[in-house]
């Protein structure tokens, strides 16, 4: 094993990609030194690509020892250099190197840049969204330009030809302006960029190691080169005297012809690229030592799934490509298809909660067996915060690399919350949500808090939004709770900035409402800026504070944007015990380390690969100009990481068929290893039982649909006074009937609920009765005009939204105007009008006695002794059929109680016509649906009385059960506050629509 360390230079060794990298290193490593004495191990410097990868590799060194003490070489990461850290920083290697510039900054930096150049960008609105919106792009330009080491200056003078469009040349002269003022500003600030920096370590150290080569054991690992310098530093290594690079998963198999064919978009494409700058060819590459004894060990899976992921035009061949490896494996009497796909097997959830929930059942699974360990493998970070959520339902907390956004952070949420209450105060969802953050106390003890939270809940803040604290206050004295002090705290906190201003001025306001906020009664914040999510917070508004002078001026609401996007893109790294066995990987961090299952998740196309990023600056051509690498380099590198994965002993692959709720396409790897697999007469397996398992996981053992529900409450509890509108409602759905007055339970109002259609419906009733009320004689000249003030008031009185209001107003002329016209006419032969009157009418019903209760919105008395019953609608009023069938019985019923001396202030009258009143503001404004004429109503009337007594009657049966929806025609058209509770959706699915 000390041979290969001996011979001469350089050393190029590849870790198949079936094997497990990690721990083949370490026990190649140990193998090799430790029978030199413990120092010789440790005098050793392996370089990874990540920090997680050196903490991968330290624990396979523990296993390569069985336990035994050992001292593992120096581990150092190349992609997450450190100052002052070595090998990277020896002596005076960076000396005279500037720190590198804090990532955030970074980005205010360019902010400002980007808005100092504004007017290079015509025809675009600049607020500090876009603005950091477009520094981002620009970051990520200049970092192209670093780490490709690529000096664009003159490139970009000819980079825009004669037929390309004006914005390619807006582009290019903004870009030609910021390669000039951004190393201006580092150089004033005494900084560089962190690609910058890294490059430059890199190049000093590659110098320093070809000059004066390390006579110790170094060994890089896992790395792919993509960075020129990291290439360069590579081929440093493998010539040292000592000094070995080993790569992952090169591809020895593939045909030179389709190596050659190997392009961006290929797994293999990065090596080669590695390779081929190294002046390396790939026959010069040798398995790593560790590796050669188990080397058949999952050849045939790595195999299958390089073949499956070989160049688009070495496709063709694929057919002949399976009949070469079956001719191979001819002697071992086995199907390499089939030996190769063994172990893997493939999961199609229906959408992403449940591929999440399936991750985590696989998961939990795995850690049934003693010592087995799992990872899940995923580059979407919200499927793995997801997942991680998952399982905590059984207490287990994976290590994982995701983190969690600050956005989702207890503080990030507060700060969220705080700045969209400065934009509106009074949203009642936005209001609830702070009231019940865990850090707000407002300088109240929690239980005092809590009582007062909820009185402000239930009185003021359900139902349609108030618009002012006034009308917050209102409502609470209303219902005997005048004076409540959380109000008054809320109102002085939450006091609205200015609608416009410096991002550092409303980063300080949102800064002290938080603070506000959280401070309990001695003034203390407790634990609003602690832990690492409040550090976080904290750095991000301190730097909102202080570096970002120069931002263009933004609203409010301009800023809750602003902020809830640099949250978003700000992730918090939480501590604390984790489960040994159990791993939540990033897709390179994969690479190195590896389970006994691994779920390989968010195999869809967007995400596993993602779609190549759009630059605003640069054209494909562009790019290629400049000597920019094309975005498809970063779909090559996920394809090798998916390879990497998928080459396990035990793998799943996992895909959701519907994502954010659209249909989604499976990952194009997926659809090559199936397409691989049929062409071979093999197929994929599948994990039936995991779908299983979530889609039962919180179901009931046997699903057994409710029956329609029909209770049967004993005759005393039986109303006694039932309205009219009741009436109809027991006609159609009775089960309501008991929910409310029986039981006596009423819809609670959500917050903020929408009202246009409630508002509009009161407010039509509330000015015809103050119409018919202030002018009950002749009307005067104007009453269209004072009709629509009167039904305008009354809206912005039941809440309609301020937004709505001018539609409203509109809409409130024309159906003045109706108005006006068929009072006159209504009017004409001096009938009396009389609005919003109540009468009763007490009737016999098998030995029981009920009253029948009616309020009539107008009763019109003529001098012929009739009385004419109007009903107003501002939709779609019952139709002539539905009357008849006595589904609609209010007008019929309240003509009943006014023939019989119901209505006392009105007295006795003959039924006149029963009409409707639609009043829409439409086109027509209006209209009057007349349901029964002068000769019909009478008769009309007293058969709806016989027909209530008759529905009455049963209902005095003992045995008469109140049945959800009795007429389910009307499911649609009427809908009731209590389906949910009848959960008619789950009994109406199941086939028992019918029954009664």
């Amino acid at each position: 094993m000390t041979a290969f360390f001996e011979r001469p230079g350089p050393r190029w060794f590849n870790i198949p990609a079936h094997r497990p990298f990690a721990d083949d290193l370490a026990r190649g490593l140990y193998e090799a030194l430790s029978p030199f004495g413990p120092e010789a191990l440790s005098d050793a410097l392996v370089l990874t690509p990540t920090r997680r990868g050196a903490r991968a590799v330290a624990d396979a060194f523990v296993r390569a020892a069985d336990g035994r003490a050992v001292l593992p070489p120096q581990m150092r990461p190349l992609g997450d250099l450190e100052a002052g850290e070595p090998p990277f920083e020896p002596g005076d290697l960076a000396l005279d190197l500037p720190a590198a510039i804090d990532p955030l900054r970074r980005r205010f930096e360019l902010t400002r840049l980007v808005a100092e150049n504004w007017s290079l960008l015509p025809g675009r609105e600049l607020t500090a969204s876009s603005a950091l919106e477009l520094a981002d792009a620009l970051g990520g330009f200049l970092d192209s330009l670093q780490i490709e080491e690529v000096e664009a200056g003159e490139k970009l003078a000819g980079l825009v030809e004669a037929d390309l469009a004006e914005h390619w040349r807006v582009s290019r002269d903004f870009l030609e302006t910021a390669l000039v003022a951004w190393p201006k500003r580092l150089e004033a600030l005494g900084v560089v960029d962190v690609s910058e920096r890294r490059v430059r370590l890199l190049r000093r150290l590659a110098e320093v190691w070809t000059a004066k080569p390390p006579q110790g054991v170094l060994v890089a690992a896992g790395s792919t080169g993509t960075a020129p310098a990291t290439a360069d530093l590579l081929a440093v290594i493998a010539a040292a005297p000592r000094g070995a690079v080993v790569v992952p998963g090169l591809d020895d198999s593939l045909a030179e012809a389709a190596w050659r064919e190997v392009d961006e978009q290929h797994p293999q494409g990065a090596l080669r690229r590695l390779l081929a700058r190294s002046r390396i060819d790939r026959g010069e590459v040798e398995v790593w030592p560790a590796s050669l004894a188990h080397r058949a060990q999952g050849r045939w899976r790595r195999r299958v799934v390089n073949e499956a992921l070989r160049p688009p035009r070495a496709t063709a061949d694929w057919l002949h490509a399976i009949e070469r490896l079956r001719a191979e494996a001819e002697s071992d009497g086995i199907d390499p298809v089939a030996e190769g796909l063994a172990g893997l097997s493939l999961a199609s959830a229906r959408s992403e909660e449940e591929a999440a929930t399936v991750a985590a059942l696989l998961l939990r699974e795995a850690l049934e067996t003693p010592d087995k360990t799992a990872a899940l493998v995923t580059p979407d970070q919200v499927l793995a915060r997801r997942v991680v959520a998952k399982l905590g339902r059984w207490g287990i907390v994976p290590d994982s690399s995701a983190g969690e956004s600050l956005a989702g952070c207890p503080c990030g949420v507060l700060a969220g919350l705080a700045a969209r209450a400065l934009v509106d105060p009074l949203a009642p969802v936005t209001l609830l949500a702070l009231l019940k953050h865990p850090y707000v106390r407002l300088g109240f003890e929690p239980a005092e808090l809590a009582r007062q939270r909820n009185v402000l809940e239930r009185f003021a803040l359900r139902g349609p939004r108030p618009w002012s604290w006034s009308m917050v206050g209102a409502r609470l004295r209303a219902k005997g709770h005048a004076g409540l002090p959380l109000v008054e705290r809320l109102e002085s906190v939450l006091a609205a900035p200015p609608d416009a201003g410096g991002v550092a001025d409303l980063a300080r306001a949102v800064t002290a409402v938080m603070e506000a906020l959280a401070a309990d009664a001695h003034g203390r914040t407790g634990e609003l800026w602690s832990g690492h999510g409040g550090e976080a917070m904290s750095r991000l508004l301190a730097g909102l504070i202080h570096e970002t002078h120069g931002l263009p001026e933004v609203s409010a609401r301009g800023f809750a944007d602003l902020l809830s996007r640099l949250m978003q893109g700000e992730t918090v790294r939480t501590g604390g015990a984790t489960h040994p066995r159990l791993r939540i990987l990033g897709a390179i961090e994969a690479r190195l380390v590896r389970a006994d299952r691994l779920v390989v998740a968010g195999l869809e196309e967007g995400v596993w690969p993602r779609g190549a990023p759009l630059d605003p600056f640069l054209s494909r051509p562009m790019r290629q100009t400049l000597g920019l690498p094309p975005p498809e380099r970063r779909v090559g590198l996920a394809a090798h990481d998916f390879a990497q994965a998928a080459c396990a002993p035990e793998v799943i692959l996992l895909h959701a068929e519907r994502r954010e709720g659209q249909p989604a396409v499976k990952s194009r790897w997926l659809w090559r290893l199936e397409t691989l697999a049929r062409g071979a007469g093999v197929e994929i397996a599948g994990h039936a039982e995991a779908l299983a398992w979530a889609r039962s996981l919180d179901a009931p053992d046997v699903y057994e649909p409710v029956s329609r529900p029909a209770p049967c409450p004993p005759l005393e509890a039986r109303p006694r006074e039932l309205f009219v509108t009741r009436v109809e409602t027991l006609t159609r759905d009775p089960y309501a009937v008991w929910a409310r007055d029986i039981l006596g339970l009423r819809l609670m109002d959500r917050p903020d609920e929408p009202v246009e259609a409630r508002a509009r419906g009161t407010a039509i009733h509330a000015a015809f009765e103050r119409l018919a009320l202030d002018h009950p004689g002749d009307l005067p000249p104007n009453a269209a005009a004072i009709f629509e003030a009167l039904y305008v008031e009354e809206l912005e009185k039941a809440g309609m939204p301020r937004e709505a209001l001018a539609r409203e107003s509109a809409l409130a002329r024309e159906a003045a105007a109706w108005v006006a016209e068929l009072e006159a006419r209504r009017r004409a032969d001096g009938r009396a009008i009389h609005v919003e009157k109540t009468g009763k009418l007490p009737i016999r019903v098998d030995g029981h006695e009920v009253v029948l209760g009616a309020k009539a919105d107008r009763i019109e008395a003529d001098p012929q002794g009739y009385g004419h019953i109007l009903d107003y609608k501002t939709g779609r009023a019952p139709s002539q059929k539905v009357v008849d069938a006595g589904f609609s019985p209010q007008l019929t019923l309240t003509a009943a109680i006014l023939a019989h001396g119901g209505f006392a202030d009105i007295g006795r009258l003959t039924p006149g016509e029963l009409v409707y009143l639609e009043v829409t503001g439409r086109k027509p404004a209006g209209r009057e649906e007349v349901r029964a004429s002068v000769d019909e109503s009478a008769e009309a009337a007293e058969r709806a009385l016989d027909g209530a007594r008759r529905l009455l009657a049963r209902y005095f049966q003992p045995d008469q059960a109140y049945v959800s929806r009795t007429a389910p025609q009307f499911v649609k058209t009427y809908a009731s506050d209590y389906d949910h509770l009848a959960r008619v959706f789950e009994w109406s699915t199941s086939g028992e629509e019918g029954e009664a």
